[in-house]
């Protein structure tokens, strides 16, 4: 009896889920000795039957690992190729290359080109020499402007300071702030983004692993991915994070001593509270960007500095380092001057002064000084949502006016 030499020496059956450019899925077994090649010859017979016949089709496709986001080789096995049992897998066809264009095409094409190619600073010259002179104050044109992002930073500065005196004469602000900060404990080491952590799940990432990739990651998706696929030979990538022990024993410090009265023991307490909170919410600059930016030659003081007026965008970052520098680490933590005709609005509207004195805004706003990132977060948030809104739309309305 003749047995197919490919049963014979078949190994671990794999079943992998083939996702096709039509929406269709299913589920196709294939062993780890089976080449690429031949599991994409499979999936074209099954969602289009007949074309696997034609050689051309199977060239203009490809297959795609969907959690590493790696092209298949065709030439090698599953098994050289690191596919796993469950895999998702992506039948593509390839992008067709354009044509070559036709010498009469590119001589219309550079023709077109030179008519529409923008006038030099002598032309110009030239043609404006009979307009009247104006004196402008390009200064002011380039700040007019302002970057909603950045003068949000100082916005919250501000109204932080005015958060802290208003809850402060509530009677029960001790303990209100108690609960705050184990609140904010909670938060920082067991809250992860359900649908971001179903989003890496759903590639093939162990849960565990998308959740710390998560949590180093500010709940980005695209930069978790980037860090588990670097890591994924790291020994040490399934040891989890550490807790907060170290963050509680170097915030519990300094009692406040015995005062005169019961005011002054709450009002230290409050500050000390205060000031552990501030603590948690310091800037931590993306690691990453850092070690990019300095290998580019800056220094390491003048990059956290870039990182942290460009909320950690590295790409913004970088052209403040090669720029005026402006605005300057200093002028952020200033905050906003607080006679001016914006932060005047922000504290007349009604649902601001209602949300000074909810101590979760408070925690908001120090977060979104943090991590910038979160903003969408609070922003979405029922009680913090409200608040952050008002303040975009009287921005948005002093500034287009």
């Amino acid at each position: 009896m003749f047995v197919q030499e490919e049963k014979i020496f078949a190994g671990k059956v794999l079943r992998l889920h083939v996702c096709a450019p039509d929406g269709a899925e299913w589920l196709e077994e294939a062993t780890e000795g089976t080449s690429v090649e031949k599991l994409k010859e499979r999936c074209l017979k099954h969602c289009a039957p007949g074309s696997s016949e034609d050689p051309k089709s199977v060239t203009h496709h490809k297959l795609i690992h969907a959690a590493s986001e790696r092209v298949l080789s065709d030439a090698k096995t599953l098994l050289e190729e690191h596919v796993q049992d469950e895999d998702v897998i992506l039948l593509i066809r390839k992008r067709a290359p354009a044509p070559l264009p036709k010498m009469a095409e590119v001589s219309a094409e550079e023709k077109k080109k030179q008519e529409q190619k923008a006038p030099d600073r002598d032309a110009i010259f030239r043609a404006t020499a009979s307009l009247p002179s104006h004196n402008m104050d390009r200064a002011v044109v380039q700040t007019s402007a302002r970057d909603f992002q950045t003068e949000l930073r100082r916005i919250l500065v501000s109204l932080i300071e005015v958060a802290q005196k208003l809850l402060a004469l509530n009677p029960d602000a001790v303990e209100l702030f108690k609960k705050a900060n184990a609140m904010l404990d909670e938060d920082e080491d067991e809250r992860v983004d359900e649908a971001a952590l179903r989003q890496l799940t759903e590639m093939g990432f162990p849960e565990t692993r998308a959740a710390k990739a998560l949590r180093l990651n500010h709940m980005s998706v695209p930069q978790a991915m980037e860090w588990l696929i670097e890591h994924a030979e790291d020994p040490t990538i399934d040891t989890p994070l550490p807790g907060p022990a170290s963050q509680g024993e170097a915030g519990a410090e300094a009692t406040p001593a015995a005062g005169t009265s019961e005011e002054e023991e709450a009002r230290d307490e409050l500050t000390e509270i205060f000031k552990k909170i501030r603590r948690k919410r310091e800037f931590r600059p993306d690691a990453r960007a850092v070690i990019s930016l300095m290998e580019m030659g800056f220094d390491e003081k003048e990059v956290i500095d870039a990182l942290r007026v460009n909320n950690n965008q590295q790409n913004a970052a970088c052209e403040w380092l090669l720029g005026d520098r402006k605005p300057s680490p200093e002028e952020l933590d200033k905050g906003i001057d607080p006679e001016s005709p914006l932060f005047q609005a922000i504290l007349d509207n009604p649902v601001v002064q209602l949300g000074l004195t909810n101590p979760k805004t408070l925690l908001a706003f120090e977060d979104m000084l943090e991590n910038p990132l979160n903003s969408t977060q609070w922003m979405n948030d029922p009680e913090t949502g409200p608040v952050m809104l008002q303040i975009s739309r009287i921005f948005q309305t002093l500034n287009r006016a």
